[in-house]
């Protein structure tokens, strides 16, 4: 599995995203996922679904060492008093003593001030229950002030990529402050498996438009989460890592971006966005 270094952090730059699963699909799909080759596993708080990845990395037989686990701490658990057990929480129903990433999940939809909630981040990795920290969800200027009051690097800011929507200025901004990127909702809420631009460039390779989103992801160096709740789809998430978008490809489906490209936006916790 490729990875990508960013601040320190060593991360597959393939992951398994759980969003939208419940514990019946993340028993059923998750440990398959792991044996056949994903070690980057993304769930969250808010997610519901923690003790059922724990469950499953477990019944995997892959040893936990072996994975990169992430999860997200929700608004309502960034206060002083609620953060730290809120993390214990999270690693109980985990069936772990540390996660490699914790991130704060959202900018906004807390009154507790930003330098609070990345002193708390801080706090949990010096206690050494995550190995790496970051955020999530953070406009361009909200990485740059977040980096400054973090003592420690922040590693990633995971927010929604896909080829319609342009992510430039988080880019400069994660490029500028060593972080990397790690994306989201790649399949646009299932647009790029039938997108005929993606499907042409695919036909060229012998692979599918979802691969061509995938590969354009990893190409532009961003860490990519796919999801599926389908078995018989893992294989063809993996195999990704044997064809290269020529440099005239990337760039026609960088031009896929519109302004209207953003399907995550929910009010009372989105940033203003670039």
């Amino acid at each position: 599995m490729q990875t990508i270094t960013t601040n320190g952090a060593e991360i597959p730059a393939l992951g398994f995203g759980t969003f939208r699963m419940d514990a019946r699909e993340v028993a059923a799909v998750l440990p398959q996922a792991l044996r056949r080759g994903f070690r980057h596993v993304d769930t969250a708080q808010i997610h519901c679904n923690e003790e059922a990845v724990g469950a499953a990395i477990a019944a995997s037989g892959v040893p936990r060492d072996e994975i990169f686990l992430t999860t997200k701490i929700w608004v309502d658990k960034v206060s002083p008093e609620d953060f730290l057990p809120s993390v214990h929480d999270s690693l109980r129903k985990l069936g772990t003593d540390h996660v490699d990433l914790l991130l704060l999940h959202w900018p906004d939809g807390s009154d507790i001030p930003r330098e609070v909630q990345i002193g708390e981040l801080n706090d949990v990795r010096d206690a050494g229950l995550t190995r790496h920290i970051g955020i999530s969800n953070y406009s361009a200027a909200q990485m740059r002030e977040a980096a400054g009051l973090s003592g420690a690097p922040l590693v990633t800011n995971q927010v929604e990529y896909h080829p319609w929507l342009s992510q430039a200025p988080v880019l400069a901004a994660a490029s500028d402050l060593g972080m990397a990127l790690t994306g989201y909702y790649a399949m646009a809420d299932g647009r790029a498996p039938t997108d005929p631009v993606l499907a042409r460039i695919g036909t060229r390779h012998g692979k599918s438009a979802a691969q061509v989103a995938l590969r354009w992801q990893i190409q532009h160096g961003i860490i990519v989460l796919s999801k599926t709740a389908r078995i018989e789809r893992l294989a063809e998430n993996l195999a990704i890592f044997d064809f290269t978008l020529s440099p005239e490809e990337m760039t026609e489906i960088h031009g896929l971006a519109a302004p209207n490209g953003r399907i995550v936006d929910p009010e009372g916790l989105a940033p203003a966005w670039d």
